[in-house]
């Protein structure tokens, strides 16, 4: 009898993007056109340094390696250096991975996680968290205080500072605290930093950072992505880093799974990662983004909690969500609801800042 595919599908959720499909028709009916504030996608073009790397690499005949080129871990290995404060990293504390997506959905699998097991997650986070525990069958729930968790049984412990869909920032303090615990319970952390380059009213700091994890990597790594900071999205270029003990038996999975980073990808990664210039004009291309939108959407009755980095806003009517998606998919905008982050997020929806300027004026302008 063929196996059915309905086997796996059934322990996923409903895609959350197909429910603002005829809100997404209304905002495109408007007549000076779509405002698309809903997906935290680039709009903005590849910065030139990095596509010219991208045309150099272009003849790679060969496949790539899993564990990446010299040059792509060396970049690696410098930027958590330069950037995050880390000491004493070496080729062996980092692994690319093919877009951070991939990498959060399937990990809690190549951890070989199973019934039993569980997956913790912050109250409100990106809903991946959720399906890499479906789809290897381990348990999930989600958390306030991870310290206050039941450590029997937890296996993985997501962190996400600056936080998507809140822009919330974790306190040093805090994370020190929480890797103490997981530590002392041999609870795996993972961080998902993503967002760490786009702080505004706070200044994110890494779990890589030794005030964080007192110079050792035991038991923590830390997720980074180049698809918010330099708009790679469209190339998939992520990493990890931290303790060898995890990421050794990952790069051997991996191996196995042909998870490579394209040869094209990986020399754009690495011209990426050696370029802090364009970093800081992508920064000031959102930070006034994010002040005209921040500013009309407080004009327009909203309030805006958090938020302090990352991509988005997190605003509020103090009504139903959905009620706010349709309000303003009448003013030709769509927003993320916030109930696609948690049943605490029912009342707020998440902006993004990933549109053109052109089109963030445009929504200033309507929510005027």
């Amino acid at each position: 009898m063929p196996v059915s595919v309905s086997a796996v599908t059934d322990r996923l959720p409903v895609f959350p993007w197909d429910k603002l499909t005829p809100f997404k028709e209304t905002a495109v009916a408007h007549p000076d056109g779509i405002v698309d504030l809903s997906v935290g996608t680039p709009v903005d073009p590849v910065p030139e340094v990095i596509q010219k790397a991208l045309v150099a690499a272009a003849d790679s005949p060969g496949y790539p390696t899993v564990w990446g080129t010299l040059e792509l871990r060396d970049a690696i290995t410098g930027w958590v250096t330069r950037r995050l404060g880390a000491r004493d990293i070496t080729h062996r504390h980092v692994l690319p991975v093919v877009g951070s997506k991939e990498l959060v959905a399937w990990l809690p699998t190549q951890l070989g996680l199973g019934p039993g097991d569980r997956v913790a997650y912050p109250r409100l986070a990106y809903p991946t968290y959720a399906v890499g525990a479906r789809l290897a069958r381990a348990a999930y729930e989600f958390y306030d205080d991870p310290t206050e968790l039941d450590p029997e049984g937890l296996k993985l412990l997501w962190l996400n500072s600056p936080s998507n869909p809140t822009g919330k920032v974790l306190p040093q303090d805090d994370l020190k605290r929480i890797v103490a615990w997981a530590r002392s319970h041999g609870v795996l952390v993972f961080s998902d930093e993503c967002y760490l380059e786009l702080g505004w009213e706070a200044d994110p700091v890494s779990v890589l950072h030794p005030d964080v994890n007192g110079g050792s990597y035991d038991g923590i790594v830390a997720v980074h992505s180049l698809s918010k900071r330099s708009n790679l999205a469209g190339y998939r270029a992520a990493f990890l880093a931290g303790d060898p003990a995890v990421l050794g038996p990952l790069l051997e999975i991996r191996k196995h799974g042909g998870m490579m980073t394209p040869a094209t990808t990986q020399a754009a990664a690495a011209a990426a990662l050696d370029d802090d210039a364009h970093v800081r004009v992508q920064r000031e291309r959102y930070a006034a983004r994010r002040e005209s939108l921040r500013a009309a959407l407080l004009a327009h009755g909203f309030r805006i909690e958090h938020s302090e980095a990352s991509l988005y806003l997190w605003a509020t009517r103090d009504e139903p969500c959905w009620t706010t998606v349709a309000h303003l998919a009448d003013l030709g905008i769509l927003v993320a609801p916030g109930d696609f982050y948690g049943e605490s997020g029912k009342n707020f929806v998440r902006v993004a800042l990933t549109a053109t300027d052109e089109r963030v004026q445009a929504a200033v302008k309507r929510l005027s």
